[in-house]
């Protein structure tokens, strides 16, 4: 008979840290994974650099749409943003972001990450 999969002596759970306490009980604490913020951060500070680029009647859309070329054109920030959208959705990066373009972006991002998934 093989062996189980599974080691109860030590669980593991994605994006968790996993604590037995004296009661002998299992916590499992979620932690946002850092990819998530440091995208998040790239993203914003991207944006506010485009925004301030950009002559003051772009629109938010040309902006995202500049962002979005930017983030597919530079594979260390194209890569966090891929690894952040699968820990933590999309919801969760546009929580992170402030600024006006952001809902553009993040509608950006999520079809980008649909097509980048399906090939």
């Amino acid at each position: 008979m093989e062996g189980s999969k599974f080691n109860i002596q030590e669980p593991r759970f994605h994006n968790s840290q996993v604590q037995i306490g004296d009661d002998n009980k299992m916590k499992v604490e979620i932690h946002q994974p850092q990819t998530l913020s440091e995208a998040a951060a790239e993203i914003q500070k991207l944006l506010e650099q485009l925004s301030k680029s950009y002559p003051a009647n772009t629109t938010e859309k040309e902006i995202a749409n500049a962002a979005i070329k930017r983030i597919e054109n530079n594979p260390t920030l194209s890569g966090k943003v891929i690894s952040a959208l699968k820990a933590g959705g999309t919801q969760a990066l546009a929580q992170s972001l402030n600024h006006p373009a952001a809902s553009f972006v993040i509608a950006a991002l999520e079809d980008w990450y649909k097509k980048k998934n399906c090939k």
